[in-house]
């Protein structure tokens, strides 16, 4: 994807938030696209859809502050051993390459996935459609976390629509992808838990489940940033095969 169109995918609204007659700039958010993960890789060989690279941007600008601080290194170090020594704009792009792995091993990519559990522990009612609950959309998630934290999912409007449209608040991949951030922020930093925990919202991320395999696979083609030996400087001293990064605006500064 060209400079020119990532700088287009911003969705930042300037002055939101901000105080009557006050002009306030939108943040400059330095975005750079992840690599793709094994399932968008072979989906691209098949001609399938596969990870959309406005979503890499849809993540990249949501990330709290907190997510991005040199002090998240010990929670990602089992994929990204020098997250303390990379810049920002490249840790955006580790956990821009983390939920889409999430994505893979959850959704296979597809955001109008879903999923309607018979497990016993996980067959429960959701306390917001007063139904079974189902997983949905590319990190699998429920209309009962618009409760728990705070996501953008809209019952009243989905109910109306039907299992798989694409309109529906909570198949939308920002507001599907958003979530997801504030619920592993919730873990990581309000909670203080690990990244890999029996305990995770996802049984992807809960070690010795077979879920975990399939996403661990998915994590192969972590950016090499991230890597204990990254790869050589070129002449022109860039990384050879880096992918090009780009400021877009996120809105003013501390506002979402």
């Amino acid at each position: 994807m060209s400079t020119l169109l990532l700088g287009t995918l911003a969705w930042g609204i300037a002055g939101f938030g901000s105080k009557p007659g006050v002009s306030e700039q939108p943040q400059q958010v330095e975005v750079k696209l992840a690599p793709p993960t094994p399932i968008a890789e072979k989906k691209e060989e098949l001609g399938k859809p596969g990870w959309d690279p406005q979503w890499d941007v849809m993540i990249e600008t949501a990330l709290p502050a907190e997510m991005l601080s040199p002090r998240m290194d010990r929670a990602v170090r089992p994929f990204c051993p020098r997250f303390k020594q990379m810049g920002e704009t490249d840790r955006r792009a580790y956990w821009a390459y983390f939920l889409q792995a999430l994505s893979g091993a959850e959704a296979g990519l597809v955001p109008t996935t879903d999923v309607r559990h018979t497990e016993p522990e996980v067959a429960v009612k959701d306390t917001v459609t007063r139904r079974m609950v189902r997983s949905e959309g590319l990190l699998q998630l429920t209309y009962m976390d618009s409760q728990r934290y705070g996501c953008d999912f809209d019952w009243d409007k989905d109910k109306e629509l039907a299992e798989k449209d694409p309109d529906k608040t909570i198949l939308q991949p920002k507001n599907n992808l958003e979530c997801g951030i504030k619920i592993l922020k919730k873990q990581l930093i309000e909670k203080r838990k690990p990244l890999l925990t029996r305990s995770s919202y996802w049984s992807t991320l809960q070690p010795g489940t077979a879920s975990y395999k399939v996403f661990a696979k998915q994590m192969a083609n972590v950016p090499q940033v991230c890597r204990a030996a990254p790869l050589k400087q070129g002449k022109a001293g860039l990384v050879s095969g880096a992918p090009q990064s780009v400021a877009v605006n996120a809105g003013p500064a501390g506002t979402k």
